[in-house]
């Protein structure tokens, strides 16, 4: 459900924000490597937290490679491989996304755990110890073996959540480019600690302000900001996008403003937009969810029970109603869904009503929506076990058929046949 505050802009953020992503924040990042138990979902606060450039996507697969920032020079860091959780959540302004929407460059937040079972992983699996080491002038921790992620989100969506702002602090600008210094605070009390950053921007940086599309000659213009020279901007709060790339003087690490939104309603129009894009993404590629029980009955008759994943608009969930006829087919860790031979995932799925819809009551893990489905079907298909990743659709939800890269041709296709291998990535 979208929540907007008619307060301070900071207040506005977009979709579910469960218990499971804003309640159990890590102070720091843990201090002891965890490997999650398959079919179950972690608690945050044991999570390995970092930050990085998004490099490399292999969308279907939920995968990809990170320049994580560590002590270290970030230009001559190698991008680090990783996997998303089946259950884990990916945010964009402020809004649920697939790894699909997030453009490449853009400066990503991590929790991420070991790999629950490295023999599945879709990544290579590192020495467990390995955030520990240095590699060269990438420095340390820039290959943390914590590469399989339960919460990934962007610069926007990591303030939104945590309650911080960026306060703008001085400009310097000539032809349209230049630099901000600027500090991450809270945005209930400043931060007296908070570090100065400075940052880059030009004139493809993108700002935001109510429903108007800005450039920096916009902001000149106007006499906001100067056409050359320096200026106090006086502590302006914002929330930015920020990503990386090259930057001239020699510097090493030093990051760029890829967005900037100016106030409440800047914030909302540009998460109202990722939310609607990811309801029509969930719509068309079914609920994905954890099997936590099946109850066999004769003939291929079973009741299965199943809670959905987190992450995701309350709208979603709201679409699953006691009664009302649904669809469950097999998936894999990626979720991939499985098919068979040219035959789509409806054809294949078991289907049956919804027998109940059971909401959680308190906090819920992150990664979980909280909603248990029981659903009975008079043909249970394999790959519905305890334990097992499903794909769930309302049969109100369209019948629509998903690209190749994007399914197995058949639930005997093995780890080792996915497509394509992890041999896509380097050796370590």
């Amino acid at each position: 459900m979208l929540i907007f505050a008619c307060a301070f802009f900071v207040h506005a953020t977009v979709a579910e924000d469960k218990p499971g992503t804003k309640n159990q924040e890590p102070r720091t990042r843990s201090k002891e490597p965890f490997r999650p138990s398959p079919g179950k979902f972690p608690p945050l606060e044991k999570a390995h937290a970092y930050r990085g450039e998004l490099t490399f996507v292999d969308h279907a697969n939920r995968r990809g490679s990170i320049r994580v920032q560590s002590d270290g020079k970030f230009r001559f860091i190698s991008p680090n491989p990783f996997a998303m959780l089946p259950y884990g959540i990916v945010r964009y302004h402020g809004a649920p996304a697939d790894l699909r929407d997030v453009p490449l460059g853009t400066m990503m937040h991590v929790r991420a755990f070991l790999p629950p079972d490295p023999k599945l992983s879709a990544v290579p699996v590192l020495p467990v110890n390995n955030r520990t080491k240095k590699e060269g002038n990438a420095g340390v921790g820039s290959a943390p073996a914590e590469n399989h992620i339960l919460l990934f989100e962007d610069e926007s969506s990591n303030c939104l959540r945590e309650g911080k702002v960026w306060k703008l602090m001085e400009v310097e600008i000539e032809n349209n480019q230049g630099m901000i210094v600027a500090r991450r605070e809270s945005r209930d009390a400043g931060d007296t600690q908070a570090e100065e950053e400075t940052m880059t921007f030009d004139a493809a940086t993108r700002i935001w302000r109510g429903r108007e599309f800005l450039g920096i000659e916009d902001l000149i213009d106007e006499g906001a900001w100067p056409a050359s020279g320096k200026k106090s901007l006086g502590d302006q709060a914002v929330l930015l996008g920020i990503t990386w790339k090259p930057t001239p003087g020699g510097i090493f690490t030093r990051f760029h403003i890829s967005d900037i939104w100016l106030d409440d309603a800047a914030m909302q129009r540009t998460a109202r937009h990722q939310n609607e894009t990811h309801k029509a993404f969930i719509r068309s590629r079914w609920m994905p969810a954890f099997v936590d029980a099946v109850e066999y009955g004769q003939f291929g008759r079973a009741t299965v029970t199943a809670t959905m994943f987190g992450g995701m608009d309350d709208k979603l969930y709201t679409d699953f109603k006691k009664g009302s006829q649904a669809l469950m087919a097999a998936a894999e860790n990626t979720l991939k869904h499985w098919a068979s031979g040219t035959a789509g995932t409806a054809q294949m799925a078991s289907k049956g009503p919804l027998l109940d819809v059971i909401k959680a009551d308190g906090e819920v893990p992150p990664g979980s929506s909280g909603i248990q489905i029981r659903f009975e079907t008079d043909l249970i298909t394999e790959g519905i076990r305890p334990a097992r990743v499903v794909r769930i659709r309302p049969a109100s939800w369209p019948d629509l058929h998903i690209p190749r890269e994007e399914y197995l041709r058949d639930h005997k296709a093995g780890h080792e046949e996915r497509f394509p291998t992890p041999d896509i990535f380097p050796k370590y």
